[in-house]
């Protein structure tokens, strides 16, 4: 009876302590994924107007990461599905992050810490995913998908080409869906195996980056400390996304795995979410070279909203941004790449993204750029490389 009574006490007690993580990752997750303006967000009549007539497209947002249904309105965090309608966001990637170290920065991590396994354990992910990095993404993989079949067709899956088109058509008839891309932040989730991209193709990534936030057996990472190029299996997998269809994010990736990217990719490629050194001087951002090495490759520069990318807190430091990025690379190769729920601070939610509109109608773009900025040129990348 004794044994009995000790194992109900441990039980108590491990649930007790489960559910305190949870309320612990919860009120991370509020702190980490906070707005700077105040709702409600103001814009203009005309803002609202053009704002109301784009195709929209972000390039990346990490809201898989936190446990909230996305396909309920929420009061904390920046993304769920009644918002980005509201938003009026066409297509939404999906970034998936797999690890990140202990004490994160833009200059010089290592990978030997890994707050996600805290984050996994707290948010009772299953427990594959407590030691694989590779599980975690397949479940975050999962996620998306169960969502997008609980959400009364609002959040469609995109992976061919084909179902891209049709999804274009689709919305035209009827604005209330958004389009979802799953992206994978960081080959370290490949655990050290280039095999493992079909593994990730076959569960519906069509987005890959070399590195996140440390260097790995396939490239190096700008955060990393070594900060090398790509390594022999790093080439083997740009190789095998290039066939498969998958596009190579280099958001994160170092100057020189950026640089060996480029010269060997026969498609365009994206920077899914960053700043431009320009405006906002920092070992994250993007040198001007940068910027026109992937204009001459043909790909797109996703401008992000938080604060070391734009060294603002409002909607102008963004236009900012883009402005210089469209002067530099040109207006074929710049668009958005929000972080939201990225574990940054932004200037509004994405029901808020109007403040953005109204922010590039102020630094000169005509409706025909905004078009090209806000959508049109991600959408060209997208049926360029999608199988």
């Amino acid at each position: 009876m004794k044994k009995w009574i000790v194992l109900g006490v441990v039980v108590l007690l491990i649930g007790g302590a489960l559910v305190a993580l949870d309320i612990v990752a919860k009120r991370a997750a509020t702190r980490m994924n906070g707005v700077y303006q105040t709702k409600p967000y103001a814009a203009t009549e005309k803002g609202k107007a053009v704002h109301a007539q784009m195709f929209i497209v972000d390039l990346h947002a990490d809201p898989l990461l936190w446990n909230r249904d996305l396909n309920q309105r929420g009061t904390t965090g920046h993304t769920d599905v009644p918002r980005l309608i509201e938003g009026n966001v066409a297509v939404q990637i999906f970034g998936v992050v797999t690890k990140t170290p202990k004490n994160m920065n833009p200059d010089r991590n290592d990978d030997t810490t890994d707050d996600i396994k805290l984050l996994a354990i707290a948010q009772r992910w299953r427990p594959s995913t407590w030691t694989s990095l590779k599980a975690r993404a397949l479940y975050q993989a999962d996620k998306l998908e169960k969502l997008s079949k609980a959400s009364e067709g609002k959040l469609v899956l995109i992976r061919t080409r084909e179902e891209l088109i049709a999804f274009e058509q689709a919305r035209k008839k009827d604005p209330n869906k958004v389009g979802a891309i799953l992206s994978l932040e960081g080959m370290h989730a490949l655990e050290g195996k280039a095999a493992t991209v079909d593994e990730l193709f076959a569960a519906g990534f069509r987005m890959l980056g070399p590195a996140h936030f440390f260097d790995n057996e396939m490239g190096g990472s700008a955060h990393g400390v070594e900060k090398g190029g790509l390594s022999e299996q790093g080439r083997e997998v740009i190789r095998t996304m290039e066939a498969k269809g998958m596009t190579i994010d280099l958001a994160h990736s170092s100057a020189k795995t950026m640089e060996e990217v480029l010269a060997m990719a026969t498609k365009p490629v994206v920077v899914s979410h960053t700043g431009v050194k320009a405006t906002c001087e920092n070992n994250r951002n993007l040198t001007d070279a940068q910027l026109s090495a992937v204009a001459k490759n043909g790909g797109v520069v996703g401008i992000g909203f938080w604060k070391t990318a734009t060294c603002g807190t409002d909607a102008k430091s963004i236009a900012k941004a883009i402005r210089h990025a469209v002067n530099v690379a040109g207006i074929d190769h710049v668009g958005l790449g929000s972080d939201y729920d990225g574990a940054v601070p932004a200037p509004f939610d994405v029901a808020g993204l109007v403040e953005l509109t109204d922010a590039l109608i102020a630094v000169g773009f005509n409706e025909e750029e905004l078009r090209k900025i806000l959508g049109g040129n991600a959408m060209r990348v997208l049926r360029s490389n999608l199988p």
